[in-house]
């Protein structure tokens, strides 16, 4: 190969790199922060479920693939505390949580106030409670209360929100943040 056809790079290749450096000028800081979060080698998570005072440190995902053992602990951390009904919780759950994580700094487990929810739960919920959502992403395995010992309700509000991997709720007198992976919102509790 001479020289000259090192350097030689085809149209396509030229056009498909100007719309990658394009694109990752006008991706927003904070978006590129998470996606980089999400490129370590390994995702963990530290929970601790703050109704059945169980606690997991636990690597979910490694070298590009989920652990399978792992997810099924997850969700059984995440299982709804009243009736002990487990369900799946949607990986992309996990992840915005790791993403926060690494956005905050924190070294403290999150706090899980509320992960999934069956109907029934839920509904019982919301005749107690007018916060509580008939279409909440709890029932859907896709959403998670939580907090975090070491920083403030508004810095962890703040990282949800910045990194923009779904729906957050303030919750400042209930004492806690709602993160899901539904459609980027943000919302305060009523009081």
């Amino acid at each position: 190969m001479t020289e000259d056809q090192n350097v030689r790079i085809s149209r396509r290749t030229f056009l498909g790199l100007g719309i990658i450096t394009a694109a990752s000028c006008i991706i927003p800081g904070a978006a590129r922060a998470s996606v980089d979060n999400l490129l370590e080698p390994e995702r963990r998570l530290c929970l601790l479920n703050l109704h059945t005072k169980e606690d997991i440190d636990i690597a979910y995902w490694k070298n590009g693939d989920y652990i399978p053992d792992a997810l099924h602990q997850l969700n059984y951390i995440f299982r709804d505390h009243y009736t002990g009904l487990v369900n799946q919780i949607d990986t992309n759950l996990f992840d915005f949580l790791f993403a926060i994580q690494q956005e905050i700094q924190s070294c403290e487990p999150f706090h899980l106030i509320s992960g999934y929810r069956s109907k029934k739960t839920n509904e019982w919920l919301r005749k107690k409670n007018r916060n509580v959502s008939r279409k909440s992403f709890h029932i859907y395995g896709k959403a998670a209360d939580i907090r975090l010992p070491d920083h403030s309700l508004k810095i962890l509000r703040g990282a949800a929100y910045k990194l923009k991997g779904g729906g957050v709720g303030y919750y400042p007198k209930s004492n806690f943040v709602h993160v899901d992976v539904g459609r980027v919102r943000f919302w305060r509790e009523d009081v």
